[in-house]
């Protein structure tokens, strides 16, 4: 298999030593394309037998498979500079969040679209992507798609589109919502006396744990928390403060906000 990927940002490279590091493909059938004449020599070093190209000099793309992994806010200037069209066969495999497929097979004037929602820890084979597809993609071909983003981390697929947006504002944006709270857990930790390399490792190793509690564990999320809440105790005084400034109400609406806005970039 043959993969070209149009836009050589932190997305589209993780993905690609993905590829390379399972040896799904071999270097030389990857080539990278970039709109950043800057970054030309860096791809080239740390791919040296791929090919890397500048988007403007494209004339044709030799691929099976062609991932589109540009800002969704750039799509529309990438498609309408592209000066070819794509050959009845090849896939397009888009990691835009927001951009639906209808939108991308028009832009493009290409039917054999796949539209995936990855998020930041593909950069170390611990991601999820959630992906849908057009009509007219045969199993074959979306199982080499789920083989390709299961390299990746784990995948999902989900019949409905639209639910997309929602597992971009989950999983896609979902890893900031996690830094920001562990951001603010050092930060108290900082403010109590705790030196701050410190604080990151209590907190850093607490939700390792907390993690691996709630994969290993047949209880609920509420039954965990009350195993460490203690009635009258420390625990207890946290949640309370949590509860009466209605933080899982803000969280949860900011998460649905990200849904909206995920259904906005498409336009």
């Amino acid at each position: 298999m043959k993969i070209a990927i149009i836009g050589a940002g932190n997305m589209g490279l993780s993905f690609s030593k993905s590829f390379l590091k399972y040896e799904l493909i071999k270097p030389e059938n990857l080539h990278l394309i970039t709109r950043n004449q800057a970054k030309i020599q860096k791809i080239s070093e740390e791919f040296p037998k791929s090919k890397i190209s500048l988007f403007e000099n494209l004339n044709a793309i030799d691929a099976d498979l062609i991932i589109i992994a540009v800002k969704p806010q750039d799509f529309q200037k990438t498609a309408e500079n592209i000066k070819f069209s794509f050959k009845e066969n090849q896939m397009i495999l888009s990691i835009m969040a927001g951009i639906k497929i209808e939108k991308i097979q028009h832009l493009l004037n290409h039917k054999l679209v796949v539209r995936a929602m990855p998020n930041s820890p593909t950069l170390l084979g611990m991601g999820i992507t959630g992906y849908t597809s057009a009509q007219g993609i045969s199993f074959n071909q979306l199982m080499n798609i789920e083989r390709l983003l299961n390299s990746t981390g784990r995948s999902v697929y989900l019949e409905n589109e639209e639910l997309l947006d929602g597992v971009t504002a989950l999983s896609g944006s979902g890893p900031a919502y996690f830094y920001y709270i562990v951001d603010a857990m050092i930060k108290a930790g900082t403010e109590m006396g705790i030196d701050e390399n410190l604080s990151k490792l209590f907190v850093k190793q607490t939700m390792l744990g907390a993690y691996h509690l709630i994969n290993n564990s047949d209880k609920s999320l509420e039954d965990l928390i009350k195993d460490v809440a203690s009635k009258g105790g420390t625990t207890e005084a946290a949640l309370k403060t949590f509860e009466e400034n209605n933080f899982k109400e803000i969280l949860q609406q900011g998460i649905l906000n990200a849904e909206k806005r995920a259904k906005e970039l498409n336009g």
